[in-house]
């Protein structure tokens, strides 16, 4: 099973330079509880933009073209096929693909789930969402998240895909 794990603004807005345009404690501890002990997908300029490097307690693996990039504690991929296999070879991992936009484009159609937070507010970022055909999925499960700012109010949503 292959999962798509992103937060978004009521635009789209999914980063800027690297990062997320906001801060959610609990859209934070969600993501940690979902992906850990599984596998995390991510291309290079997501894996450059996290404060924590590499994320404990998940298989860190980052998607890029740059031969030369070696992090330590994370296993580097050049293309989207050694990310299938190396997910092939840990069946008793769930491949969970957290961004960024390139390499949810690469994945479109391979995703099972969908776990998205959606921000209420609009926010400045540079990098969207690549569109998905959501006729293909349907809504499993919500829940609305208010917050005091009305800008970080969020809805958990988890999407799966038709049968």
């Amino acid at each position: 099973m292959i999962a798509f794990i992103w937060a978004q603004d009521r635009n789209g807005i999914i980063g800027k330079d690297g990062k997320l345009p906001w801060h959610l404690r609990d859209d934070l501890q969600l993501f940690k509880q979902r992906t850990l002990g599984q596998i995390l997908l991510m291309g290079r300029k997501t894996y450059d933009g996290m404060p924590t490097k590499p994320l404990p307690g998940r298989t860190n693996v980052v998607l890029t073209r740059k031969t030369d990039f070696n992090p330590d504690g994370c296993v580097v991929v050049n293309d989207r096929q050694a990310a299938l296999d190396y997910a092939a070879k840990h069946p008793d991992q769930q491949l969970f693909i957290g961004g960024g936009s390139e390499v949810f484009k690469l994945f479109a159609d391979d995703a099972d789930t969908l776990y998205i937070t959606r921000l209420a507010g609009a926010f400045d970022g540079d990098t969207e969402m690549p569109k998905l055909n959501w006729n293909d999925f349907v809504l499993d499960d919500t829940m609305v998240v208010p917050n005091a700012d009305p800008q970080l109010s969020h809805v958990f949503e988890t999407w799966r895909r038709k049968k």
